[in-house]
């Protein structure tokens, strides 16, 4: 028996047979893919049961697998691809610089011209550092938060995703209490002060109250993207009590860097933080990250400024910093971002989808929810059971534990998105994700088609009723 066959034998789903029927080439690179990389995947959100589908190649708004079966896709390389798949002159820019080496263990021009565009674009961008992933870019942040004021704490926020090191676990992942997680020391997990973003007074006294806190992290959207937006509000409230604190206000614009708008969420709501990390877009979709903000801040690595004050220096190596293949594809993306108003297209396409897939609900009488932020979408397919109009879906009327718990609640989400698959649509497990600025008028049209006809055999199959 096969692993899928295994995993999946208890169910008699047509949703899902369709599913196995269109992707046999990916079920047999899965079972190769589980001999040898821990549930057969290299990243926790392409996690499927019974199996992932394997991408062969993308290009604009779309891609195919190994079974040649055509998807308007929707992870958009987890948030990086706002250009789409093999934009043509970033090809060209990685295509140039791979003939003239990939990597030089020297400084160079693409690296210099990289830091100017993200400083020009960028409110809070005085200086900037790179860094191999959105991750080690986190990690940095912290230190060089901890190292200016001279504080400990952190404070983050319930669900909000800052990376998946050691500071930054706590409170992030499926259980919403701040404690631990397996492999993350007790002592280190003490170290944040994670707080739900509902409550927005609250967490101004906190940072009012206490002597301790070194900067306040979050995500501007709320939650993973905006699954858990946040309340009106909330980021000029922070700005206000950190600055009057002298705590740092660190904002987590791995997503919502150049997507929001052109400078990101920081441009799009007019409130500039001390320190912002970055990755996905700014890197031009390869590997890459950034930490940019107050030059007094990011000081703490530069070796002549440390010196003259008489302090330790931040050390930081890294490898691939500034690699001369992300930097091509960086300067050409962020270019393009500047000149061609590609963030206000992509969050226009999305306004549209969004309005589309709440009309599918309202006509199918299904009680689920169409929300999202800038060029993103989510679908709330409420397994909880509760009254909801997705006419009028708020998701700050849902608790997080329900809006974040939606993806864990049995089957259902599964189902939708191998529902939406076999009509050739890819979403992330939220379900919901990205809108490139290649998407348009054809993708919403087919996307509109693959709700509907994954709503009615959901419906078929008694996993969803009509209110």
């Amino acid at each position: 028996m096969t692993v899928q066959e295994k995993d999946s034998s208890q169910t008699n789903s047509a949703v899902v047979a369709d599913y196995k029927a269109k992707t046999g080439k990916s079920a047999a690179l899965f079972e190769r893919a589980h001999k040898v990389l821990p549930s057969g995947i290299t990243h926790d959100a392409r996690y499927l049961d019974p199996y992932s589908i394997h991408v062969s190649r993308a290009a604009g708004p779309r891609k195919w697998d190994v079974d040649g079966n055509e998807y308007v896709d929707y992870f958009g390389g987890h948030g990086a691809m706002l250009l789409g798949h093999s934009h043509p002159a970033v090809v060209e820019a990685v295509k140039r610089q791979i003939e003239l080496g990939t990597h030089y263990g020297s400084s160079h021009e693409l690296e210099v011209r990289w830091a100017e565009l993200v400083c020009e674009l960028t409110p809070c961008a005085e200086r900037v550092r790179f860094t191999a992933s959105g991750t080690e870019a986190s990690h940095m942040a912290i230190r060089l938060a901890r190292a200016h004021t001279g504080k400990d704490k952190i404070v983050r926020f319930l669900g909000h995703f800052h990376g998946w090191h050691d500071h930054v676990t706590a409170g992030a992942g499926a259980t919403y209490d701040g404690g631990t997680t397996p492999g993350v020391p007790q002592e280190v997990s003490s170290l944040s002060i994670v707080m739900p973003s509902s409550d927005v007074a609250a967490v101004v006294k906190v940072i009012e109250e206490r002597d301790d806190i070194a900067a306040v992290m979050f995500e501007p959207s709320g939650a993973s993207w905006g699954q858990v937006p946040l309340p009106p509000g909330f980021i000029q409230a922070v700005r206000d009590a950190t600055a009057k604190k002298g705590v740092v206000m660190l904002m987590d614009e791995v997503i919502t860097g150049y997507r929001w708008s052109s400078g990101g969420a920081q441009k799009a709501f007019g409130i500039t933080p001390d320190l912002c990390i970055q990755a996905k877009i700014v890197a031009g979709g390869l590997p890459g990250g950034a930490v940019s903000g107050k030059r007094e801040i990011m000081d703490r690595i530069d070796h002549a400024a440390t010196a003259a004050r008489k302090i330790e220096r931040i050390l930081h190596p890294g490898t691939f910093n500034a690699n001369p293949l992300s930097a091509a594809a960086a300067v050409t993306a962020l270019s393009l971002v500047r000149d061609e108003d590609l963030a206000e297209k992509a969050n226009r396409t999305a306004a549209e989808l969004r309005k589309a897939l709440t009309e599918v609900l309202v006509q199918e009488g299904v009680p689920w929810g169409i929300y999202g932020q800038s060029s993103t979408f989510l679908i709330y397919p409420n397994p909880f059971g509760d009254s909801i109009d997705p006419a009028t879906f708020d998701p700050l009327t849902v608790p997080i534990e329900k809006l974040k718990g939606a993806r864990g609640a049995g089957p259902l989400t599964g189902k939708i998105r191998m529902g939406l698959m076999t009509h050739g649509v890819d979403v992330m497990g939220a379900p919901g994700g990205f809108v490139s600025a290649t998407h348009g008028g054809a993708e919403i049209e087919k996307t509109v088609h693959a709700l509907r006809q994954t709503i009615r055999a959901l419906k078929a199959e008694r996993e969803v009723k009509a209110a």
